[in-house]
């Protein structure tokens, strides 16, 4: 099997998401039924990692995504531009009264005992209305692109999303870049276009195409259709390396393609309260991360966060202990922000990955 390749010479971006754009609405901590006021965040799955890229560590990044022309649309486009990412769009015309739209997510952030409450507005979603030959993939990777993402929330949209990341995925080895994917199974959304048995055949078609994976353990099974070990879930702490990295065989036979796959583990106490850690296995080798405490303000985009970290160290040319470190402390930082993208600075993850503290810095 050979190893993970990333193009080394000069590409017009380090790294391109395909995915849906979304917009967050966060009251905080009080519930929405008792809300009086929002905050909004311009978030999505894909376009997350490419954010973080660009606004932390100082990567070319790209999304190709829905765009709509409406005010929605005008507010999530200053936001691309404000984390620095090249977009490239596909416009879809709002007819003023039902969409398309670029959907709502619907997130308070909880406390304490209280858990987050997550729910949508996906209807009418100019995102899951992207298809095959939407975009020109060759004049965009005709300039050079070192690694091409997209996930699994994009995935399951509609019927027409997975045939878009395949046929991006062609386009992107055919012009050698790196192409990932994170799992990210949503059972509620792969059962509105067929079910648990639709999602697998679906994301198997997507993972013959990819050389990393990013997914936890319920991703793997639910996902990929692969066997859990046989343990007493009582008994067994969520921030135990040896039942991830036993899925991985087995994910690799099915998937011999696959050179990398990383997940965070995430134990978790209370709502603000979480023991983290993160584990790559990389070409046959493993490796795991230290374990820390977090105190949570806002855990939403903290996967994101440790993919992005992850792969920035991968494409900087760092040994898979750093890009993991880094990875690892991204998605601690992340969490600590209001938000689903990255207010980190660089040398914050880079102390952090070697081991800083939250001492006061004069």
């Amino acid at each position: 099997m050979s190893g993970l390749s990333i193009r080394q010479d000069a590409c017009e971006l380090d790294f391109l998401s395909l995915g849906a754009l979304v917009h967050r609405l966060d009251p905080g901590v009080i519930p929405f039924r008792k809300a009086k006021s929002l905050d909004i965040h311009v978030s999505g799955g894909e376009y997350n990692v490419a954010a973080n890229l660009s606004d932390c560590f100082g990567l070319k990044t790209g999304v190709a995504t829905a765009m709509v022309d409406y005010p929605i649309g005008e507010m999530v486009q200053a936001k691309v531009r404000e984390m620095g990412v090249t977009p490239f769009y596909k416009w879809f015309k709002h007819d003023g009264v039902r969409g398309p739209n670029i959907a709502t997510v619907y997130s308070d952030r909880g406390q304490g005992v209280r858990a987050p409450v997550v729910f949508y507005n996906r209807s009418n979603e100019a995102g899951g209305m992207l298809k095959a030959g939407d975009f020109d993939w060759k004049g965009i990777f005709s300039k050079g692109v070192r690694w091409f993402h997209s996930g699994g929330i994009f995935s399951a949209l509609s019927e027409t999303t997975a045939p878009l990341i395949v046929e991006g995925m062609k386009a992107a080895k055919a012009a050698g870049a790196v192409n990932s994917f994170d799992l990210n199974y949503r059972a509620k959304l792969w059962a509105a276009i067929g079910g648990d048995a639709k999602g697998q055949q679906v994301i198997r078609t997507i993972v013959d195409q990819v050389d990393a994976l990013v997914g936890n353990e319920e991703d793997l099974q639910k996902g990929l259709g692969i066997k859990g070990p046989e343990v007493d879930s009582h008994k067994k702490s969520k921030l135990d390396p040896d039942s991830f990295f036993q899925m991985i065989d087995q994910a690799i036979e099915k998937f011999p393609n696959i050179k990398l796959v990383a997940t965070t583990l995430r134990e978790v106490h209370s709502t603000n309260r979480h023991d983290w850690a993160a584990v790559l296995w990389l070409d046959g080798k493993r490796y795991v991360s230290p374990t820390m405490e977090l105190d949570v303000i806002d855990r939403i985009g903290g996967g994101d966060g440790f993919a992005a970290g992850l792969f920035y160290g991968l494409l900087a040319g760092k040994t898979p202990e750093e890009a993991l470190r880094l990875g690892w402390a991204h998605g601690a930082l992340l969490t600590t922000f209001p938000g689903d993208v990255t207010m980190a600075r660089l040398p914050e993850v880079e102390a952090l990955a070697k081991g800083g503290t939250a001492r006061v810095q004069r």
